[in-house]
C-alpha cells in the first residue's frame, strides 16, 4: 500500500500555490499538505468483521498580512480551489486584530535525518494483516477465549513550505495492533505501534492478553486503600500524559503549569530523568515543528529535578529564551509541547517487581482518566483488563477494578524500581518511550463494579 500522493507531488502543490500567494501581495504565505493512507482490519468474537482503507490528502495555507495572521484548507487541488484556499486565507487574516506577537516566517533550515518510513509497513496488504489477526484468534479458541482488536498500517508524507525559502519534508509509516482477551469474568489487554511492522508481533501479544484474562478469572473484591503498585509501560504512559503538556514555555508564561514557580526544584524522585527526543530510535515524528523550526533534545527532568521546558518560537521570544523547536501550528491557542518523551529507565523486571513485593497490586492499564487538581497533578482513574494482587513475591489472583485518585507528582517522588524503557501505547495520551514502575504509595479511592 503506498501513499495517494509522493512528497513530489506534495511539493508541487505547494510550488503552486506559493506562486498564487506571490501574485496576491501578501506578506508572506506557509503552505503545509499531506497526504495519508490508512487501512484497517478489526476483529471480535474471534472473526474479522472490517477491513476499511482510506486517503485523504489535505493543503492547509496560512496567509500574513500586515501583521494578521489565518489559516484555511481545503483537500483538493485543482487551480480553482486552489486559488480559492488563498483567497480565504488571506481574507481571514485581514479580518484578524493584529498579533504583537507574531514572527516573520522562517528563512531555509537544516534538519537532521531521521528514518521512520518502512517500505514494509506501507505495503502491508488485507491479507497480511488478516494472516496476523487469524494467529490471535486461534489462539483465543484454543483457550476458550474471546479476542477483539484492531490492526492498523499507514503511511504519512508531509511537505511544509513559505515563502522565505523554508522547505521541509517528512514521511513515517505506522502499524498498530490492539488486542483484548476476554472471558466470562476476567480480560487481558495488549498493545504495540511501530513505524515498522516488522517490530510487532501479534502471537506474542496474543500470549500476554490471554495470560492476563487466565490470571484475572474470579476476580475477588479488595479494600481500596493506599498499595504498593507495580504499573506496566502502558498504565504509566496514560499518566505521564497529562503532565508533559505542562513543560511549555507558553503554560509557564500564562501561570496554567504545574511547574509555575516550581523549575529548578527537586519534585521528583532522584531515579527520574526524562528527555523530549525526536531522534531516539525508539522515537517517531518530524524532525521539525508547525513553523519548520528544527527539534532540539530537551533534558526536562534530570533526577527529579524539573530542569527545562520547551518553547515555540515566540514564546522563546517572550521568556529571552532559544526556541527548541516544539511549536504547534500557527494560529494555536497551547504555544508547544514535548511530544516524544523519552525516560531513563532502569534494570528491573516487572516479575522481579512481583518478587520484591509483599502486599500491592499489579495494573496492566488505565482508562477513562480525568484531571482533579491542575497544580497538584491529580488524576483519576480506572484499572482495566488485567488487574491483579500480589502477595509474598508471588501473583495471588486478578482482583475487582479501582478507581484511583493520585498526583502524578507524588507518583513520581515514590517510584522504588524501575523497568528499561521501552515504546509503549496506550488508549489516553500519545506514545512515548516509558518503563514499568514499582510505586511505593499509590491511591485507590474505591472498587469498580467490575
Amino acid at each position: 500500500m503506498t501513499a495517494s500522493k509522493s512528497s513530489a507531488d506534495l511539493q508541487r502543490v505547494a510550488e503552486r500555490i506559493l506562486k498564487l500567494a506571490k501574485s496576491a501581495c501578501l506578506d508572506g504565505v506557509e503552505v503545509d499538505a499531506s497526504s495519508t493512507t490508512d487501512a484497517l482490519t478489526r476483529f471480535a468474537n474471534n472473526t474479522i468483521h472490517q477491513n476499511v482503507a482510506e486517503q485523504t490528502l489535505a493543503v492547509s495555507v496560512r496567509a500574513i498580512v500586515d501583521g494578521r495572521t489565518a489559516r484555511a484548507t481545503t483537500n483538493k487541488i485543482d487551480d480553482e480551489s486552489l486559488q480559492r484556499v488563498v483567497t480565504v486565507a488571506a481574507s481571514l487574516a485581514t479580518n484578524q486584530p493584529k498579533n504583537p506577537d507574531l514572527l516573520p516566517l522562517l528563512a531555509k533550515q537544516k534538519y537532521q535525518k531521521v528514518a521512520r518510513a518502512f517500505s514494509s509497513t506501507a505495503e502491508t496488504t488485507p491479507q497480511d494483516r488478516a494472516r496476523a489477526v487469524a494467529k490471535v484468534c486461534t489462539h483465543a479458541e484454543k483457550h476458550k477465549q474471546i479476542a477483539a482488536g484492531i490492526f492498523t498500517t499507514g503511511d504519512f508524507q508531509s511537505v511544509l513550505a513559505n515563502s522565505k525559502g523554508l522547505f521541509a519534508r517528512h514521511r513515517q509509516t505506522r502499524a498498530e495492533f490492539s488486542i483484548t482477551i476476554l472471558e466470562s469474568d476476567s480480560s487481558g489487554w495488549a498493545k504495540a505501534n511501530a513505524p515498522d511492522v516488522r517490530k510487532i508481533d501479534p502471537q506474542a501479544l496474543a500470549e500476554s492478553a490471554s495470560d492476563k484474562s487466565a490470571k484475572s478469572r474470579k476476580p475477588r473484591e479488595l479494600a481500596p486503600g493506599h498499595y504498593v503498585t507495580i504499573l506496566e509501560p502502558a498504565a504509566v504512559l496514560d499518566l505521564m500524559g497529562f503532565l508533559f503538556f505542562d513543560f511549555g514555555g507558553t503554560a509557564i508564561e500564562d501561570k496554567r503549569s504545574c511547574l509555575t514557580g516550581r523549575l529548578g526544584q527537586r519534585l521528583f524522585g532522584e531515579n527520574i530523568t526524562v528527555w523530549d527526543d525526536v531522534y531516539h530510535p525508539l522515537q517517531t515524528g518530524f524532525p521539525y515543528d508547525g513553523e519548520g523550526q528544527p527539534r532540539q533534545k530537551v533534558l526536562l527532568i534530570d533526577r527529579g529535578v524539573a530542569k527545562n521546558v520547551v518553547y515555540a518560537r515566540s514564546a522563546a521570544k517572550r521568556a529571552k529564551k532559544k526556541p527548541t523547536g516544539h511549536g504547534f501550528s500557527l494560529p494555536n491557542d497551547f504555544g508547544e509541547a514535548p511530544m516524544n518523551i523519552v525516560f531513563t529507565g532502569g534494570d528491573k523486571s516487572v516479575d522481579e517487581m512481583i518478587r520484591s513485593t509483599e502486599r500491592g497490586v499489579l495494573v496492566t492499564r488505565l482508562w477513562y482518566i480525568r484531571e482533579v487538581d491542575p497544580y497538584n497533578k491529580i488524576l483519576t482513574g480506572m484499572t482495566r483488563d488485567g488487574t491483579f494482587f500480589v502477595e509474598n513475591g508471588k501473583i495471588a489472583g486478578g482482583v475487582r477494578n479501582f478507581r484511583f485518585n493520585q498526583s502524578v507528582i507524588e507518583m513520581l517522588a515514590n517510584v522504588e524500581m524501575l523497568g528499561s524503557a521501552v515504546r509503549s501505547a496506550g488508549e489516553e495520551a500519545f506514545e512515548m518511550v516509558v518503563p514499568a514502575m514499582k510505586v511505593g504509595d499509590f491511591h485507590f479511592s474505591e472498587v469498580t463494579k467490575f
